[in-house]
């Protein structure tokens, strides 16, 4: 669909300059109706898909990156790890949800990717993660799974 000009209302428009970042794309156009010459910017922004995350009660809600953002923080606070390395994490935690193809996945999965990425990371931030998410109930499930690591 051919952009219109906001000025003549023309259809024949051409890209002057176009400028990307990660979120928008900015293009600055220009009209080609030579009594015109108008030039304008457009902005086009991609639309991400919904993603929802079904929690163990049943209940859905809408993926947040902030929310998983939150808790790598949280487990790896006061650990070696630079901010850019938890972005990173979590965009390829995100990037394996979204790969699915699928609009709902389970809080188990997103939960066990999380540890997944925060094993090969940080071991001390592993645990953290683990101890809240698996929530153990005893001195021995938390043995077990500090054993199982050192292996």
């Amino acid at each position: 669909m051919p952009l219109i000009c906001p000025t003549c209302r023309k259809s024949e428009t051409r890209v002057v300059d176009s400028r990307d970042d990660e979120t928008v794309v900015r293009r600055r156009r220009e009209c080609l109706d030579p009594r015109c010459k108008h030039r304008f910017t457009t902005y086009e922004r991609m639309e991400a898909p919904r993603l929802y995350v079904v929690k163990k009660d049943g209940r859905r809600e809408q993926y947040s990156r902030e929310k998983v953002l939150s808790g790598l923080r949280r487990a790896c606070e006061k650990r070696p790890i630079s901010d850019s390395q938890l972005e990173s994490t979590a965009a390829d935690v995100e990037r394996a949800l979204f790969a699915r193809g699928e609009s709902e996945v389970p809080a188990t999965l997103v939960g066990e990717k999380l540890m997944e990425a925060l094993k090969a990371l940080d071991p001390v931030a592993y645990i953290r993660f683990a101890s809240v998410y698996r929530s153990f109930r005893d001195v021995e499930s938390f043995r077990e799974e500090l054993s199982a690591l050192l292996k």
